[in-house]
């Protein structure tokens, strides 16, 4: 990831102007005499050529090619609806798994309450949404444990240039994913997803926090020893 495409952590508040003059006004954005301006309180993302501003709170905004975490709602002939954390369910259809599903057959692959990993392939202007497993490391999610923190605090957990979701791996021995729509899979063994867990809690109540990577670790390393 070039580091234009970097997620930036810099609290934007409505008509701030930002200085992204080579990309387009994303969500929350909006363009006026060659500027683009904030039109509301969020905190700054420029991401795949646009520039935009992710609510401090409330639901996932959904954007084309993000990997998310759902959970399955419904169940159709041929499709999955699915609960990705956003205002309306997306929709998993037969065609986007990696199964061959015979119509009708749909429960036998994947049930209600299933957590899936999956991507976002399209959104229409009422922010209904298409989403696929038919890709390398989208799969359904059996084993460890799925918790959630605000959406605008992903940047934080992930941390710049993959810095902070490295340091969570590499202490708590854990396979972790963040989902864009803020919600992360934690896998391992118990003690070490529950660090893991708790070191997340840590960066979501301290995310504006100067030297948060130092203190959170200072609190891996407290909490690794004997490990």
């Amino acid at each position: 990831m070039s580091s234009k495409e970097e997620v930036d952590r810099e609290i934007l508040l409505p008509g701030d102007a930002v200085e992204e003059k080579d990309f387009k006004p994303g969500r929350g954005m909006f363009k006026e005499d060659e500027k683009i301006y904030a039109s509301r309180l969020g905190v700054k993302r420029v991401r795949s050529g646009y520039v935009n501003v992710a609510a401090q709170s409330g639901r996932y905004e959904p954007q084309e090619g993000e990997k998310v975490i759902g959970t399955v709602t419904d169940i159709n002939s041929s499709f999955w609806m699915v609960d990705v954390n956003a205002p309306n369910l997306a929709v998993l259809h037969v065609n986007d798994v990696p199964w061959m599903v015979d119509y009708g057959d749909t429960a036998s692959y994947i049930e209600v309450g299933d957590a899936l990993l999956i991507k976002i392939t399209s959104v229409d202007e009422q922010n209904k949404m298409q989403v696929t497993m038919d890709s390398e490391g989208l799969k359904k999610l059996s084993n460890g444990q799925i918790i959630e923190i605000p959406p605008s605090q992903v940047p934080r957990v992930i941390g710049r240039g993959g810095s902070m979701i490295s340091m969570l791996k590499k202490y708590t021995d854990c396979k972790i994913f963040v989902g864009q729509n803020g919600r992360i899979w934690i896998d391992g063994d118990l003690e070490g997803q529950y660090l893991a867990a708790k070191a997340i809690k840590m960066i979501e109540e301290n995310a504006q926090a100067v030297g948060l990577t130092d203190l959170v670790k200072e609190f891996l390393e407290k909490n690794t020893e004997g490990f």
